[in-house]
């Protein structure tokens, strides 16, 4: 088998497939593990990077829209309830992501749902980035429709095409944007909070005391607060575009494994911190602006670039207020949607390439996500914001809370699914019913009960539903199966080691005898059929099989020290 030095230079890989592909840039190692030799950022770029991606104005849409329903005390509860089950769930999925250096649907092949069955998930998560690229696009062209005139119909495709550009060159441009950027813009979405708490001091007692468009939130209510949390729930799949950066991790070692952990945590699941800060500013600039605006005014202060117009008013000329209300609403819509695009299109062509046995480009599925995003924009979802973010939030829980239940449970404390970190196919069986069918029942129960199914008294418990679900039926089925379903095989026919000394994944150079280029140790298997080394994406394009390992069960591998 052809084998290379560690240090040999990495070639472009997936040049046989299609021209796209002649770069790294443009593919950004889409369907595969992300090697040591393209891993050249170190920790605190690649969380900042991350945490870049959170920059949407969503998160303030959101808080108002719960406070204004349920009142600020149930609305805070929600929010706070919300963050902690996605905190709780995120992090192992975080490290297993840095760690392995994987995206969250390769974690999810190894994690329950087998090489087939986490496609499931993947169009769970490509609908989270149009559903959420559609809410940013609209909030765009709102602040381009009130500062510019632009007409709201042509700001959606603004807010749409402006993108593509950003978008077609991957983590490296990625990375400079949310770097260059991030200053900027928490300069201007944290003066005005600041300024308000400084200078109307009674703005803060105005905030908690406030019930809700109706008066109905006057006291706590556990309906309301579950109602609020499920709204905010729906964006527990955001781990999943951490995790895009995350992948990114330099290998961990003594010297930095306190700035890992920190890049990890703080990037991975500790993203929702950021989010339910914002959830509570937008709640509070809305109760402000409800407070101190006539009726006419006040009906849009669910919309972000009212929200900091209104206090941008306050503190200079109206002119640079606008102004800045409309740069702040553009570079954090250029921000998120760059990485809801770039993660969006990394689920569809997963998919599509695992189906089809074909591999089109990650660009063709940039345009795929972009083209139902931009009818969202234009059917007016920013209208059904709450019904639709609620509905989906089912199925964000049961793919997420199922896969971080398989990695802390079924792995870590039952060993019953194998810790190492699989996603190559001929590895994996197709589908694997633990995760499988867990996503099935707790995704598909919850949203009965959202929809009231099981009856009004149950309706506001959809999002308990789904995470005691999806909790509960992993271990199950694991159980039932004796772990059967997990892996195909442990040995891929290769002899050299999968980890180095540290644990990571090794950064030995491997050379594909079906395209002839260079990948790292574990991109690749045996190809029996030809007495050679074969990588990840040749092995999802082999229509006929050719190249893959047959079956041969055995017992679970041990985890890597």
């Amino acid at each position: 088998m052809t084998q290379n030095t560690e240090g040999a230079p990495p070639a472009v890989a997936g040049a046989h497939h299609v021209s796209a592909a002649t770069s790294e840039t443009l593919e950004d190692y889409t369907l595969r593990f992300a090697p040591r030799s393209y891993r050249r950022w170190t920790p605190a770029v690649v969380a900042t990077s991350a945490l870049g991606g959170i920059a949407y104005l969503a998160d303030f849409s959101i808080g108002a829209n719960i406070g204004i329903a349920h009142g600020t005390t149930n609305a805070l509860l929600g929010i706070a309830l919300a963050a902690v089950v996605i905190f709780v769930s995120g992090f192992p999925l975080a490290y297993y992501a840095a760690r392995y250096n994987i995206d969250l649907d390769l974690i999810t092949r190894g994690s329950g749902f087998g090489y087939y069955g986490s496609v499931l998930t993947n169009v769970i998560f490509a609908t989270f980035t149009f559903i959420f690229f559609a809410l940013e696009g609209a909030i765009m062209a709102q602040g381009l429709e009130l500062g510019l005139g632009i007409p709201r119909w042509i700001g959606y495709a603004v807010s749409t095409l402006i993108v593509i550009p950003l978008v077609i060159f991957g983590m490296k441009a990625l990375s400079k944007l949310q770097v260059w950027t991030t200053p900027l813009w928490l300069v201007l979405m944290v003066i005005p909070f600041v300024y308000l708490v400084a200078t109307h001091p009674e703005s803060v007692g105005r905030f908690f005391a406030y019930t809700g468009a109706d008066g109905s939130g006057s006291s706590v209510s556990a309906a309301s607060v579950l109602l609020a949390a499920g709204v905010c729930l729906s964006l527990m799949a955001q781990i999943a575009e951490q995790i895009d950066y995350l992948r990114f991790m330099p290998p961990r070692t003594e010297e930095n494994k306190r700035r890992w952990w920190t890049a990890v945590v703080l990037a991975g699941p500790g993203w929702v911190v950021f989010g339910a800060l914002k959830q509570a500013v937008g709640l509070f600039l809305a109760v402000y602006l409800i407070a101190s605006l006539d009726p006419q005014a006040s009906a849009t202060a669910n919309e972000p670039v009212h929200q900091f117009l209104g206090v941008y008013e306050e503190m200079m000329p109206g002119w640079l207020a606008m102004a800045l209300a409309v740069v702040l609403v553009v570079i954090s819509q250029i921000k998120i949607n760059v990485t809801n695009a770039y993660s969006g299109s990394l689920a569809w062509t997963n998919s599509f390439t695992r189906v089809t046995k074909r591999y089109p480009g990650r660009l063709v599925f940039v345009i795929v996500n972009l083209v139902i995003a931009l009818t969202l924009m234009e059917a007016n979802m920013f209208d059904f914001l709450n019904t639709v973010l609620g509905f989906y939030a089912n199925c964000a829980m049961a793919w997420v809370i199922t896969v971080a239940t398989d990695i802390v449970v079924n792995k870590g404390i039952l060993k019953i699914s194998p810790t190492v970190a699989e996603f190559r196919r001929g590895m994996l069986y197709p589908v694997n019913p633990v995760g499988f069918v867990s996503v099935l029942l707790s995704a598909g129960l919850s949203i009965v009960v959202f929809f009231g199914g099981l009856g009004e008294t149950l309706q506001p418990y959809s999002p308990v539903v789904a995470i005691v679900l999806a909790v509960v039926c992993p271990p199950v089925l694991a159980l039932a199966t004796k772990g059967k379903y997990y892996l195909r095989r442990t040995d891929d026919g290769l002899d050299e080691p999968m980890y180095d000394a540290d644990g990571n994944p090794s950064g030995t150079v491997m050379t594909c005898h079906v395209c002839r280029q260079d990948f790292e140790r574990p991109d690749v298997t045996a190809c029996l059929t030809h007495d050679d080394v074969v990588c990840s994406l040749c092995l999802s394009t082999d229509k006929v099989g050719d190249h893959v390992l047959p079956a041969a069960p055995a017992p679970a591998v041990p985890s890597p020290r």
